[in-house]
C-alpha cells in the first residue's frame, strides 16, 4: 500500500527562462539571464517556502551554488491549489548553463519537505541547435 502523506505534500515547480541581451557583455564573457518560477501547492496541505538551494552550472563546468532563505525576500505560504510566481536572474561567463534546485518547504503540521526544482537550461537565442 502507497503512503498517502506523499500527496499532502506536493509542489509544482515551472521555469522559464530568457536571456537578457540588453545587460549582457559577449565580448567580455558576460551573459545575463533572467527567469520566472512559478510555483504551484498541487498536494492537500498548505506549506511556507523558507528557503532555496540554487546549483548553476556554466558551459566550462563552472558550479555556483546559492542558499538563502525565502525568494525574492519573501516566504510565501502556499495554500493547496495556489501558486507563487516571481522573477530573478543569473550572470554565467559562457552563453549557454543551466540551473537546478530545491526549495525547502515546511507544512503547517510542521512537516519539513523539498519541493525540487527540475534542470533547465540557460542560453543565449540561436547557440543551440
Amino acid at each position: 500500500m502507497e503512503n498517502d502523506n506523499n500527496d499532502k505534500y506536493r509542489i509544482a515547480v515551472r521555469p522559464a527562462p530568457r536571456y537578457i541581451g540588453e545587460q549582457s557583455d559577449p565580448e567580455n564573457d558576460h551573459y545575463v539571464f533572467a527567469y520566472t518560477i512559478t510555483i504551484s501547492n498541487t498536494g492537500s496541505e498548505a506549506a511556507q517556502l523558507v528557503a532555496r538551494h540554487w546549483i548553476i552550472t556554466d558551459a566550462n563546468d563552472k558550479v555556483q551554488e546559492v542558499r538563502g532563505l525565502g525568494v525574492v525576500g519573501e516566504q510565501p505560504v502556499l495554500q493547496p491549489g495556489e501558486s507563487f510566481e516571481y522573477t530573478s536572474g543569473c550572470a554565467l561567463a559562457t552563453p549557454v548553463g543551466t540551473m537546478r534546485g530545491s526549495y525547502q518547504m515546511i507544512a503547517t503540521d510542521g512537516t519539513h519537505f523539498d519541493a525540487e526544482i527540475p534542470a533547465f537550461t540557460l542560453a543565449v537565442p540561436r547557440v543551440l541547435h
